[in-house]
C-alpha cells in the first residue's frame, strides 16, 4: 500500500491530456495500468486509515470504488474519449444516493470532497426537512472547527434562486435549503498528495467531514427504510 500519490499517476495524467486519443492511449496502455495500480495502492492505505475513524470504509473495495477512465461522451460536445484525472467515490452509493466522501487528483486541480453530491429529488426533500427541523444539529457540523479548517463552508453550486416548494421563505435556514447538493470540498496541491504523510492527511481531512455525512446519512435511512 502507497502512502502517497506517486510521480507516476501525476506524469500520466499530464501526458493523456496532451494525447486524449485512441491512438496514444492504446500504445500507451502500460502507463496508464501502472498509474492506475498505484491510485489503487494509496486507496487501500486510505481506506485502511480511514477505518480508524469509521469502521464501516473497511467494508470497501478499493478497486471497486475506482472511477472508470472512459468518458461518456454520448451527450457531451466534447468527444474526447479520456478522462484526465483519477477519482475514487468512498461509500457513496450508486447515483449518489447518500453520504460519503470523493477523492480527484488532476494535475493542479486535486481536491477532496465530503457530503452528498445531487442527491434524487425524494431524498433532497429528506435531506432539507432535515435541515429545516433540526437546524442546530445541522449548524453544529459545518460550523465545527475542524470542518471550517479543512471546507470553509458548503459549496454553493447548483444553488436555487428561491426556497424550494414546500418550505417557507422565511425558514431561518432557507440559505441552505437553497442546496442542491451539501458538499464541503478541499482543495490540495500535487506537492500535498506527494507528501510522505499523505494518506494521514488526507484521512484527517475527510474525518472533518463525517459529523455532516452522519447528519445527511440519517432523513436518507428513513427514505430507504
Amino acid at each position: 500500500m502507497a502512502s502517497q500519490i506517486s510521480a507516476k499517476i501525476f506524469d500520466f495524467l499530464k501526458l493523456i491530456e496532451k494525447n486524449n486519443n485512441r491512438e496514444w492511449f492504446n500504445e500507451n496502455k502500460s502507463l496508464f495500468l501502472e498509474a492506475q495500480s498505484d491510485f489503487q495502492d494509496f486507496v487501500e492505505a486510505l481506506i485502511a486509515e480511514m477505518g480508524k475513524f469509521d469502521e464501516n470504509m473497511l467494508k470497501l473495495d478499493a478497486k471497486k470504488s475506482l472511477l472508470r477512465i472512459y468518458r461518456d461522451t454520448r451527450f457531451s460536445k466534447d468527444k474526447t474519449p479520456y478522462k484526465t484525472y483519477f477519482g475514487t467515490s468512498l461509500g457513496m452509493g450508486k447515483m449518489n444516493s447518500k453520504s460519503g466522501f470523493y477523492l480527484h487528483i488532476e494535475s493542479g486541480k486535486s481536491f477532496l470532497a465530503s457530503g452528498i453530491y445531487l442527491p434524487d429529488a425524494p431524498i433532497l426533500k429528506e435531506i432539507r426537512k432535515e435541515i429545516s427541523l433540526f437546524k442546530n444539529d445541522f449548524l453544529t457540523t459545518i460550523e465545527d472547527k475542524d470542518f471550517k479548517k479543512y471546507y470553509g463552508e458548503l459549496d454553493p453550486e447548483h444553488k436555487l434562486k428561491n426556497v424550494p416548494q414546500g418550505f417557507e421563505k422565511e425558514d431561518p435556514m432557507a440559505e441552505f435549503l437553497k442546496l442542491k447538493s451539501f458538499i464541503g470540498v478541499h482543495n490540495m496541491t500535487n506537492k500535498d498528495l506527494m507528501d510522505k504523510n499523505a494518506v494521514k492527511n488526507v484521512s484527517k481531512i475527510f474525518e472533518a467531514g463525517k459529523p455532516l455525512n452522519d447528519f445527511l446519512d440519517t432523513p436518507i435511512s428513513n427514505t430507504q427504510n
